[in-house]
C-alpha cells in the first residue's frame, strides 16, 4: 500500500459470484487484456472511495493454487510476486466445503486476507446457516456477507478491505492447517535447513516454501534452484530426503496425505460453523434442471433458445440499425457538401464512409448477440448446455467439456480456441480447433443480417438461425469423420459442475456485453477501415480520362433531353417527369459506376476468380468480398458496401445498397449459397494464426485453411445448384 492507494486480488472458485462481486466494486471502470506470457483473460478494475484508490485484480477462477492448470499458476503468482495489499477470497456461501479448500490455502500464502461469504440468500434458501463471527474467530480472519446478484454487502466489503489493509499490526498466523505430527516435523526441519542456508534470500514465507517443495510443487522448485548454488541445489535435494521419509511412513506421497490434511481442517471448520435447518426449502435449480436438463426436452428446449436469440438480434435490432443508417446517410451528405468535388472526397464518402458505415449499422445486432449469451452465462444456463451437448459430442469421439469452446466460437473463435486448452488430450484438443471455426462468430453476423434482411424479409431470423444450425451439424460431421481417420482415440471421461441458477444483474450483463462488443468496435476504427480505404483504392483506378470524359457527356445529353422536355411540359406533367429525369439520372449514374468498377483492379481480379464461384451463384464482386474476407469477416460487407454502394444517394444509402444487391442478379437461393460459404470458409487471418499458435505446428494450420475452404465451396455448390434443380431459384 502506498498512500492512499490501495491494490486488492480477487479469487474465489469457477461460479462463485466473483465477476459480479468484481462488477459491483468497479462498475464499467474496467480493462481487459491478457496476463503477461499467457492467453489468460486478465481483469482490472480502478475505483476511488472514501479518499481512497482501489485497484482491483479479478484473478483466474480456480479450484486450488496447486501448480497444475496456468489459471492456478497465474492466481499464485500474482499473490506471491505482485504482493497486493489483500486478497479477497470469493467464497460461495451455498457450497462452502468445496470453496473453502481454495480459501484455506489462500490464508497459507503470506497475505492479508477477507472472506466473502457470497450467494448467502442462496444459502439460506437451502436451509444453510454459517456463523460468521465464529467463522472469523477460527481462522483469524474478517468475514463478509454479499449478495452479489442484489448487489448488497459492497459497501462492506469495502469498508473491510480499508480496516484490514490500515491495521498497524499483521493478522495472526497461529490457526492454520496442521499437517499431522510427522509431516509437521518434516515441514519444521525444513524451514530450519532453508532458513540456514539462505535467510532473508528466500523469495516467499518460509514455511509456505517448506510445505511447497514437500508437496513437489514444481513453480517452487524452480524458483528455488535459481538461489545461487550451492543453497538452492541443497534446499531441493533435503526436500527430496524428507519426501522418501514421509511417503515411506504412510505409503503414499506426500502431496495426497497433506491434502488430506487440508480436507481434515475444512470438514472441522464446517462442523463449527455451519448448520443446516431440518425443513430445508425447495432446492430451485433442481427443480428447473428436471425440465431444461430432461433427457427428452432438454435439447429441443436448448435449440429453442438458440432460435429465440436469433429471432431476438434481427427483429428487434432492426430499428437502432435504421437510425445507425440515417446517421451514416447524414455523415455523408455532409462530407458530400463540405468537400470539394475531387478524389479526396471520393475516399471519404465512398470509400471510408460507405465501407465503414455498412459495417456499423450492425453494432446493434452485436449488442443484442452478446446481451444473450452473457444471459445464459450468468444465470447458469451455459453449462447446462455443454452437459446437454455431452451425448451429441461423444458422436464424434468428443465430450461436452469440448462443447464449451465451441460455445464460446459463438462470440470470437479467437478465444475460443485459446479455450482448448482446458483439454486434457492432445487429440481432443486438435480435434476441436479444427471444428471450432464451423461455429459461427458475431463478425460473420453483419454478412448473414444484410443478406437475410435483403432477400428473406420476416423470415430473415429462421435464415440465420438454420446457418447456424448448420455450422453446428457440420462441425458434428467433420468431428466424426476426423475422429475416426485422422485424429482416433478414445472418448475421455467428463463430469460437469452445474452451477445454480442465479438471477443475473443487469449490470453485470451489460459490462459482459459491452466487453465483447468493444473488440467489434475497435475493428470499425483499425482493420475494417484500413480494409475499405484499400478496397475504394482498387475500385477506384486506374482512372480513364476518356470515360470520365464519355460520363459527362452522357450526362449532359440526358440532362438536356429533360429540360427541353420539362420547357414543354404542362403543368399537371411537370411532377411526373421531374420525377421520371431523377430515376433516369440515377440510373446512369449506377450504371456508369458500376461499369468504370468493373474495369477497375478490383473488378480484374473479381473476374479472374468469378469462373470459380459462379457455380454457387455469386458474381465478381461477391468473390471479391469473399477474398477480402480472409482477413476479418466483416471486410465482407464493407466491401460490398463500396462496390454495390457507390453511387447511392447518401440520405437513402442502406436501401440503395439493398436494391442494388436484388438488381445484381442475387437471388434469396444464391445469398444463402453465399451465407454458406461465409459460415464455412478459411477462418479470418486472427483464428489462423491462433491455430498455429495453439496447435504449433503448420500442418494443422494449413489442413484447417485447406478443408473448409473446399468443405464451403462443395456445401454451397450443393445448396445453390440443388436449389435451381428444384426450382427455388
Amino acid at each position: 500500500m502506498s498512500g492512499t492507494s490501495i491494490s486488492i486480488a480477487l479469487a474465489g472458485n469457477p461460479n462463485s459470484g466473483k465477476s459480479t462481486i468484481f462488477n459491483n466494486l468497479t462498475g464499467t471502470r474496467q480493462k481487459v487484456g491478457n496476463w503477461p506470457g499467457v492467453t489468460v483473460e486478465k481483469k482490472e478494475g480502478r475505483v476511488t472511495t472514501n479518499g481512497y484508490d482501489l485497484t482491483i485484480v479479478d484473478l483466474p477462477g480456480t479450484y486450488s493454487l496447486t501448480a497444475y492448470s496456468i489459471e492456478e499458476i497465474v492466481a499464485r503468482n500474482f499473490i506471491l510476486d505482485d504482493r497486493p495489499d489483500v486478497v479477497v477470497a470469493i467464497i460461495d456461501a451455498s457450497n462452502l466445503e468445496r470453496n473453502l479448500y481454495l480459501a484455506t490455502q489462500l490464508r497459507e500464502l503470506d497475505t492479508k486476507v477477507i472472506f466473502v461469504l457470497n450467494m448467502n440468500d442462496m444459502a439460506r434458501d437451502r436451509g444453510i446457516m454459517i456463523d460468521g463471527d465464529k467463522l472469523s474467530e477460527l481462522l483469524d480472519v474478517p468475514v463478509v456477507f454479499t449478495v452479489g446478484n442484489r448487489n448488497e454487502g459492497t459497501k462492506n466489503l469495502i469498508r473491510a478491505i480499508v480496516t484490514i489493509v490500515g491495521a498497524e499490526v499483521e493478522l495472526p498466523r497461529t490457526r492454520r492447517v496442521s499437517y499431522g505430527r510427522d509431516i509437521e516435523k518434516a515441514v519444521g526441519e525444513l524451514s530450519e535447513f532453508i532458513k540456514e542456508k539462505v535467510g532473508e534470500k528466500a523469495p516467499y514465507n518460509i514455511r509456505w516454501i517448506a510445505v511447497k517443495l514437500l508437496e513437489d510443487d514444481r513453480i517452487v522448485k524452480e524458483r528455488v534452484k535459481q538461489i545461487a548454488d550451492p543453497q538452492g541445489g541443497a534446499i531441493l535435494k533435503e526436500a527430496q530426503l524428507l519426501r522418501e521419509r514421509i511417503r515411506d511412513f504412510f505409503d503414499e506421497e506426500p502431496e495426497i496425505v497433506m491434502t488430506d490434511h487440508r480436507y481434515g481442517f475444512v470438514a472441522g471448520i464446517i462442523k463449527e460453523t455451519m448448520k443446516t435447518i431440518s425443513e430445508r426449502r425447495v432446492d430451485v435449480s433442481r427443480h428447473v434442471d428436471q425440465i431444461l436438463t430432461n433427457r427428452l426436452l432438454g435439447l429441443p428446449i436448448f435449440l429453442f433458445f438458440i432460435w429465440a436469440m436469433f429471432q431476438l438480434t434481427f427483429s428487434l435490432g432492426t430499428y437502432p440499425m435504421e437510425w445507425i443508417a440515417a446517421g451514416v446517410g447524414w455523415a455523408s451528405r455532409v462530407a458530400s457538401q463540405v468537400l470539394p468535388a475531387g478524389l479526396f472526397a471520393d475516399l471519404i464518402v465512398d470509400g471510408i464512409i460507405a465501407g465503414v458505415g455498412s459495417v456499423v449499422i450492425f453494432l446493434p445486432n452485436i449488442l443484442i448477440l452478446f446481451f444473450c449469451i452473457a444471459l445464459f452465462e450468468d444465470t447458469g444456463y451455459m453449462a447446462r448446455a455443454a452437459f446437454l451437448m455431452d451425448k451429441v459430442m461423444h458422436l464424434i469421439g468428443l465430450h461436452g467439456k469440448s462443447f464449451i469452446p465451441m460455445l464460446m466460437g459463438f462470440g470470437c473463435n479467437v478465444p475460443a480456441i485459446m479455450a482448448t486448452r482446458t483439454l486434457e488430450s492432445e487429440k481432443d484438443r486438435i480435434l476441436t480447433i479444427l471444428i471450432n471455426p464451423l461455429m459461427s462468430c458475431s463478425a460473420r453476423l453483419p454478412v448473414y443480417v444484410l443478406l437475410a434482411g435483403t432477400f428473406f424479409g420476416a423470415k430473415a431470423g429462421n435464415a440465420i438461425f438454420s446457418i447456424y444450425i448448420l455450422g453446428i451439424v457440420l462441425a458434428i460431421s467433420m468431428g466424426r469423420l476426423f475422429r475416426s481417420t485422422l485424429l482416433r482415440g478414445k472418448v475421455a471421461p467428463f463430469v460437469m459442475e452445474l452451477p445454480p441458477y442465479r438471477v443475473p444483474m443487469l449490470k453485470g450483463l451489460v459490462i459482459h456485453m459491452w466487453d465483447r462488443s468493444k473488440i467489434f468496435l475497435k475493428k470499425m476504427g483499425g482493420i475494417i477501415l484500413i480494409g475499405s480505404i484499400v478496397v475504394w483504392f482498387l475500385s477506384a483506378f486506374p482512372r480513364e480520362p476518356q470515360f470520365a470524359r464519355d460520363y459527362e457527356s452522357e450526362m449532359a445529353t440526358l440532362t438536356a433531353h429533360y429540360e427541353a422536355r420539362e420547357a414543354a411540359a404542362q403543368d399537371d406533367r411537370l411532377q411526373e417527369l421531374l420525377r421520371e429525369r431523377d430515376e433516369a439520372v440515377s440510373s446512369l449514374q449506377a450504371e456508369r459506376a458500376q461499369e468504370r468498377i468493373s474495369n477497375s483492379y478490383m473488378g480484374r481480379l473479381g473476374k479472374v476468380f468469378a469462373p470459380v464461384f459462379a457455380p454457387i451463384g455469386i458474381d465478381w464482386r461477391g468473390s471479391v468480398a469473399l477474398l477480402t474476407g480472409f482477413v476479418a469477416k466483416e471486410i465482407v460487407v464493407s466491401t460490398m458496401g463500396v462496390l454495390y454502394a457507390i453511387a447511392a444517394d447518401a440520405d437513402n444509402r442502406n436501401e440503395a445498397f439493398k436494391s442494388a444487391l436484388r438488381k445484381s442478379g442475387m437471388t434469396a437461393l444464391s445469398a444463402y449459397a453465399m451465407m454458406a460459404f461465409v459460415l464455412i470458409y478459411v477462418p479470418c487471418l486472427a483464428t489462423v494464426s491462433v491455430i498455429r499458435r495453439e496447435t504449433n505446428s503448420w500442418k494443422w494450420t494449413a489442413f484447417s485453411v485447406g478443408y473448409s475452404t473446399v468443405l464451403a465451396w462443395i456445401v454451397a455448390f450443393v445448396i445453390f445448384q440443388g436449389g435451381t434443380a428444384v426450382g427455388l431459384a
